[in-house]
């Protein structure tokens, strides 16, 4: 199963789930969107996004043009600061992010997800 954390507002969004309906269809895939305003994520789920998307720095889940990033003091976070921050702010997510077979990817650009869906 293919699951987007998405923001229905978000252009880059809405773009990312057009691309997996696509693929979803070429691959008999279900697709789980998961609205994360609305649905925040907890620590643990945030914490394995993060171990899913293969990077060592947690900022690349940030969204670092948003208010609350430069009020808390978000740059140099460590990881544990800046998920516990995604939970206080679910906003702060950067978007979409894309998970399948325990792997991820933030759909910027929208084509950069593909990359899960290559087989090995």
């Amino acid at each position: 199963m293919i699951t987007i954390y998405h923001n229905p507002r978000c252009s880059k969004s809405r773009e990312t789930l057009a691309l997996l309906t696509t693929v979803a269809e070429e691959q008999a895939l279900a697709i789980n969107i998961i609205d994360y305003q609305k649905t925040p994520l907890n620590f643990d789920e945030l914490q394995q996004i993060f171990i899913a998307l293969g990077d060592n720095h947690v900022q690349t889940m940030l969204r670092n043009n948003e208010d609350e990033y430069a009020s808390l003091g978000l740059r140099d976070a460590d990881t544990a600061t800046a998920l516990q921050a995604l939970v206080a702010h679910p906003h702060l997510l950067q978007r979409p992010i894309v998970t399948y077979q325990n792997k991820a990817a933030i759909g910027r650009p929208p084509e950069h997800v593909l990359s899960l869906f290559k087989k090995a």
